[in-house]
């Protein structure tokens, strides 16, 4: 029974793919074994691939073969590379390093801004918290600068130079980039080589390398790959415009969203570093639409001063007895509201003499949902 289970739906698939194209699509595709012919010389970073050697071409052939088995994802790697690589490609040759570092942001994120790794790693280069700080970004409940992409650029580049000067390789400062430089330091001197391609490192630094070769291949020639992208099909490049936005008191993004003439998700989507729904008390510098500069200061000043003169709160001191659910009712606001309000873990007890903030009778758009919390940002175990 199971084994007709199984045929049918195998038959469905084939039905559905021909109803849809999908068969003839395929048909015209380049076959994977066309798609390991190499060139007689490879360069990475201009640094020689030594693909004659049969290990390293096997390395190479398997990661290139995983990257287009997946073609979802390689077609979202290239419609979303005219709105990020201008900008990566520009900041890299400011500072004459090699274009190729490129690739190292989309092996690593898959250019996803809020991606994040089991191991704590987030943003566009996959920064941990460690070396994001060392590197001047700012990494805080409020603010996470992994997932800007113009901050963490700027500390890719520093880390990338760093690591050059240690190891005289920029194929070696990326697998530095991946492991860690002491790590890598370490199996030099125990294996008494200076040649990535002939260290035993650990398996995800042995196919990093190779993982960005074969992006860097398949970006060079699209359609060799059977990747037939119009320009329509990319999705536009990035635009916008800077502000400075002074905010006397902690102030909802919402009310930067209403002066810049736009929305709520909007100013998130394009500073993706601001964590939950409120800028912080000080000076800040925020990425609006293009042309909502203009005019921007004068309607921040008049929503601002509208907001604060509206925004009558009530503080309430925790009693024994009392939990979330009960003052959120007591008062007739949302719960959702309550939480975010006061930037509460949902997840911790409150405790009597806590004191909280509450705006009855106040229900607004954009007010719901919780603050997002430490673990905030999608998984790198889909990479879409």
């Amino acid at each position: 029974m199971k084994r007709i289970c199984i045929c049918l739906l195998c038959f469905i698939v084939l039905v559905c793919s021909d109803v849809y194209g999908e068969t003839q699509a395929r048909a015209d595709l380049p076959t994977l074994l066309s798609s390991l012919d190499l060139p007689a010389s490879i360069e990475l970073y201009g640094e020689r691939v030594p693909i004659e050697n049969q290990e390293v071409r096997e390395r190479f052939e398997k990661e290139i073969l995983l990257s287009l088995w997946d073609r979802p994802q390689v077609i979202l790697w290239l419609k979303r590379s005219r709105r990020y690589m201008p900008h990566i490609e520009k900041m890299l040759a400011d500072n004459d390093l090699p274009e190729d570092l490129k690739y190292v942001a989309v092996a690593e994120s898959a250019l996803r801004p809020h991606v994040r790794s089991g191991r704590g790693a987030r943003g566009f280069w996959q920064f941990i918290a460690g070396t994001g700080r060392k590197y001047g970004l700012v990494i805080n409940r409020r603010i996470d600068e992994r997932r800007n992409l113009f901050a963490s650029t700027r500390a890719a580049i520093q880390y990338f130079k760093d690591l050059h000067k240690t190891f005289g390789s920029w194929t070696l400062a990326v697998a530095a980039f991946n492991m860690g430089e002491e790590g890598l330091m370490t199996e030099m001197m125990e294996q008494d080589s200076n040649n990535y391609y002939e260290l035993y490192l650990p398996l995800e630094t042995q196919r990093f390398i190779f993982r960005i070769l074969s992006v860097k291949m398949i970006f060079a020639d699209p359609e060799r790959y059977g990747f037939k992208l119009k320009e329509e099909d990319y999705y536009p490049p990035l635009t916008f415009d800077k502000v400075e936005v002074t905010c006397e008191r902690e102030m909802p993004i919402r009310i930067i969203a209403k002066a810049a003439r736009t929305h709520f998700k909007v100013i998130k989507d394009l500073n993706p570093e601001i964590r939950g729904h409120y800028l912080a008390k000080g000076k800040h510098h925020i990425l609006v639409p293009r042309g909502a500069s203009e005019g921007f200061e004068a309607r921040y000043k008049n929503e601002a001063r509208d907001h604060l003169a509206n925004e009558k709160e009530q503080i309430y001191f925790v009693k024994e007895g009392d939990s979330l659910s009960t003052i959120a009712e007591r008062f007739g606001v949302p719960l959702t509201s309550l939480i975010l309000w006061n930037r509460l873990n949902p997840r911790r007890h409150i405790h009597p003499g806590q004191r909280l903030v509450i705006y009855p009778n106040h229900m607004r758009p954009g007010k719901m949902g919780s603050e997002e919390d430490e673990n905030g940002g999608e998984s790198l175990g889909r990479k879409e």
